[in-house]
């Protein structure tokens, strides 16, 4: 990522709002944690109106942003009255501006009813995409070369994300949020937001770093952060206890009712997310991956794996020389 990355939000007419203000919302705190994101904002038309009326402009023209590669555009959602116009299909200097942003190398993003401007500028042609689920069927109807995915919060296709609307947009923002700068990171923002950090469905495995988080205890927090941040260390359960301010019965009792497991298995958890990561790493052998992870050796490792019932080791992980 460079220095400063733009966040650049499209602001369409009859604009959907939470669907521009949610992700907004999501990297305004991450700028205000000090990540290294400058939201800018921009549109086809110089005043617009929401979709619930809200008045919004003058709007900076599209021509006058200028995206680098690794930048971010997010499109959100706005009324289906719109989108069937005639006014919308006639937007051929918008549509080219965005297919050349991609192909420069910015990534963009679409929140609910925002994947029909994708889908009209030929983005979404032969890719794997959603939107809400009332209008999947006439996105795959009016746009025949596109793979709609039902039951999907949202879709990364080649560096083009669609998502299924409204906080689903908040979803792929903090799921982005997370590739750039981290699980921990990522879910900071969540509990700043006071929403459930989740990834989407089209993941091919969950998230133990964002699962188990669905509580508002400040203490069992911490101590979720502080394991995550140090896998590598054996903490003991009095040094946990003194990073909640909690007694070690006390903290035992609250970790397992706000999360529904115990500290042991949450940590192990953990540690097996975190190889299934590194394993994708061809320069890491089994001993570097358990060391890494807070396991005694590669053996305990392969042993606690292979007892996992939510997946199963891949056969080029045991084949690799420890």
């Amino acid at each position: 990522m460079s220095p400063t990355q733009q966040v650049i939000f499209v602001v369409p007419p009859h604009v959907h709002v939470l669907d521009l203000t949610g992700p907004v919302q999501v990297f305004y705190e991450a700028a205000e944690y000090g990540s290294p994101y400058q939201l800018r904002y921009c549109s086809f038309q110089n005043q617009v109106v929401s979709s619930a009326g809200l008045a919004m402009g003058p709007v900076l023209p599209f021509t006058d942003v200028q995206p680098q590669p690794g930048d971010l555009i997010f499109v959100p959602g706005m009324d289906m009255a719109y989108i069937r116009s005639a006014e919308f299909r006639a937007e051929h200097d918008f549509l080219a501006w965005l297919r050349e942003q991609h192909r420069q190398g910015v990534t963009i993003c679409s929140v609910c009813t925002g994947a029909f401007i994708l889908a009209q500028a030929g983005l979404l042609d032969g890719r794997k995409c959603t939107t809400h689920w009332k209008r999947l069927d006439e996105l795959q109807t009016t746009y025949p070369r596109i793979v709609t995915q039902p039951d999907r919060l949202f879709v990364n296709d080649g560096g083009i994300y669609t998502s299924a609307g409204i906080t689903a947009g908040i979803d792929l923002a903090l799921a982005i949020l997370e590739e750039q700068q981290g699980s921990l990171f990522a879910s900071k923002i969540a509990r700043e937001l006071v929403v459930y950090l989740r990834r989407g469905p089209e993941h091919s495995q969950k998230s133990v770093y964002l699962d188990y988080r669905n509580h508002m205890n400040v203490a069992v927090h911490q101590v979720q952060d502080w394991l995550i941040a140090n896998l590598k260390t054996r903490a003991t359960l009095d040094e946990l206890a003194e990073v909640a301010g909690m007694s070690t019965r006390n903290l035992t009792r609250t970790f397992r009712k706000e999360t529904g497991i115990s500290i042991h298995t949450y940590t192990t958890l953990l540690r097996l997310e975190l190889a299934r990561t590194l394993r994708h790493n061809p320069g890491m052998t089994m001993e570097a991956i358990a060391e890494k992870c807070g396991f005694q050796d590669a053996r305990q490792l392969r042993r606690i794996w292979q007892k996992d019932d939510s997946k199963t080791l891949s056969t080029s992980l045991f084949q690799r020389n420890a």
